[in-house]
């Protein structure tokens, strides 16, 4: 059974991060060790939340894991609250990739144009200089223009993202895929670029007319979930998308949903289907 390690913040209500990313990830089969960076009471769409930081507890879990002699197939990043917690991811990777092992990062850290309020384009740079050394990055766009500088755009064409798609490869991801590229209405999909092949790929479904929070950890995890299940990072894009516009659609067709994340655990038997195929 393959294993990952996943390193990103947990909230005890709200489905985004490590709440998502876990039983995702092992409801596919493959087994999942975390590091929490922290600890919030509820993810940072409610107000008056509570974080308790746990970047202290990262090395010392670490060095224990090292003495220990475990290893992982995969190493999975999101969320990053710190120059300093992506200084220790860097050396993560550094300590723990092995060959034929996957480095895989979502920079979640902006969107629709804005990063989030607790970051600033240096944050975006220092972001970029994790990417640089990951195998598969998966930002939306928006993340992906604070990283390499590029002005962000609501309108744009095939030749917009392929160049975006250029210069995050020019950071020194082998892999990247960028998500949320739509290129017509009431469309939306992933558009990726393998720079070792110089090879491009686009997938895109039904666009919902509702977003949620925690949706691009669904994707994210569940990506990295198919790529260790043996899928090709095209074929895992493929079912990550569809899976999360499962997600959306269930919540918005349920009369109890709420807003502060999807039903992720309703589509959970349409993922392990797919799988099983």
């Amino acid at each position: 059974m393959k294993r990952i390690v996943t390193v990103q913040d947990i909230s005890c209500v709200g489905k985004c991060s490590l709440t998502v990313a876990l039983p995702i990830i092992s409801a596919m089969g493959v087994e999942t060790a975390i590091i929490p960076t922290a600890v919030l009471s509820t993810h940072t769409m409610f107000s008056e939340f509570t974080c308790k930081d746990l970047t202290d507890q990262i090395t010392p879990i670490t060095e224990h894991w090292k003495r220990a002699g475990l290893g992982f197939d995969a190493i999975y990043t999101g969320y990053l609250g710190s120059f300093e917690q992506i200084d220790l991811m860097i050396k993560l990777f550094s300590d723990f990739k092995t060959e034929g092992s996957v480095t895989f990062v979502d920079p979640a850290m902006a969107d629709n144009g804005k990063l989030y309020p607790a970051f600033d384009e240096a944050f975006a740079k220092k972001m970029a200089s994790l990417c640089a050394v990951a195998d598969i990055i998966v930002p939306n766009i928006t993340e992906a223009c604070f990283m390499t500088g590029t002005e962000y755009r609501t309108e744009y064409d095939e030749a917009y993202v392929k160049a975006l798609l250029k210069k995050l490869a020019a950071l020194g991801a082998k892999i990247c895929i960028l998500t949320g590229v739509s290129f017509e209405e009431g469309k939306t999909g992933v558009m990726g670029y393998d720079s070792e092949k110089d090879e491009y790929f686009h997938y895109c479904h039904k666009k919902h007319s509702r977003s949620y929070h925690g949706t691009g950890d669904i994707f994210s995890s569940t990506c990295i979930g198919g790529i260790m299940n043996g899928l090709s990072w095209k074929d895992a894009s493929v079912l990550a998308a569809d899976y999360t516009a499962e997600c959306i659609r269930l919540t918005i067709e349920d009369p109890d949903g709420n807003d502060y994340g999807v039903n992720f655990e309703q589509a959970i038997p349409m993922l392990v289907e797919r799988l099983s195929k």
